[in-house]
């Protein structure tokens, strides 16, 4: 038999064949007649998704600007020449440090020859006084007039009064003196001198010696739009609130702070209010005139959805 002829009798017996309703099922091989069912099929965890109710924050943002906490321009009270410098342009001063010397001499002299005179008078009014009490038990007695003891009473009152307006003048030319050390009034850094050695410097000069700026604590002012600010108020009612304040050039590393207070008006031109938050500054991150981003803290909300991924065995 030709192989064709073997081919065309093959398919004859497979159409003859039970169960196939006379439709051959033609084979590309003669192994393709064997259908494989024990291979295992894969099996997956069903796909899940859990809820997790998580805080998350709630925050008003808004862009605010630094501000010391104070600033105090050290001047002169008393007019002088300044004999030396005791500080450096942007040390860190406390209160209290000396920071320039004015020429002491002539208030040094004024307060020498006020205490001079306190003397004289307090030896003059000691010398009547005694007197007095000599005489008064003589006049009881006769020896002495009337108008003797009642002149000594007139000059002790006299002397007294002296004395005390001597003690006013050498509290005066002490105070005086004291004002030719000009001392740091506040804890700060301080900012680019006005003055140099040699100068006379005067109570009227308005630059004065040196600017002082307070950076620890610091404040961050900023506004906040009025439909805001019930929400702030109901926060404040229940505790402090937490500020962040960020550098527009690194928003990495916030700085925590507290919210101190709302004005008590609100800009009619913004429709906006004014907050103050302050700040701990530590490590003087934060400085005056520094423009800032804001976040407030409000609340937080569990809004929080974690989804379940499938995973085969």
């Amino acid at each position: 038999m030709s192989r064709q002829q073997t081919t065309m009798l093959s398919l004859l017996l497979v159409a003859a064949l039970p169960g196939t309703n006379g439709v051959a099922a033609v084979p590309t091989t003669l192994s393709a007649h064997r259908i494989e069912t024990d291979k295992p099929t894969p099996a997956f965890h069903a796909t899940t998704r859990v809820r997790k109710h998580n805080d998350a924050p709630c925050y008003i943002t808004s862009v605010g600007y630094v501000e010391p906490s104070n600033t105090v321009v050290v001047r002169g009270q008393v007019e002088g020449q300044i004999v030396q410098l005791k500080f450096t342009e942007g040390q860190l001063v406390h209160k209290g440090d000396i920071l320039a010397q004015i020429d002491p001499r002539l208030f040094q002299a004024k307060l020498d020859r006020a205490v001079a005179n306190r003397n004289r008078d307090r030896a003059r009014l000691a010398n009547v006084t005694e007197n007095l009490h000599t005489d008064l038990p003589l006049s009881a007695r006769g020896f002495v007039k009337q108008e003797v003891v009642d002149d000594e009473k007139a000059a002790v009152a006299e002397d007294t009064a002296a004395v005390q307006s001597d003690s006013a003048t050498v509290n005066e030319a002490q105070l005086q003196l004291s004002y030719t050390r000009l001392t740091a009034p506040i804890d700060g850094v301080t900012g680019i001198r006005r003055i140099d050695v040699g100068n006379i410097i005067h109570p009227t000069d308005t630059t004065g010696l040196v600017v002082i700026t307070q950076l620890r604590p610091i404040s961050v002012i900023f506004p906040l739009p009025e439909s805001d600010l019930p929400r702030v108020e109901n926060q404040m009612e229940k505790g402090s609130v937490t500020v962040l304040a960020y550098s527009l050039f690194d928003r990495s590393r916030p700085i925590q702070g507290t919210l101190k207070l709302v004005d008590n008006q609100v800009i009619e031109s913004i429709d906006s209010a004014r907050l103050k938050a302050v700040f701990p500054n530590p490590s003087n991150r934060l400085w005056p005139g520094e423009t800032v981003n804001v976040r407030i803290l409000l609340n937080t909300k569990g809004n929080g959805l974690v989804s379940g991924v499938p995973v085969p065995n």
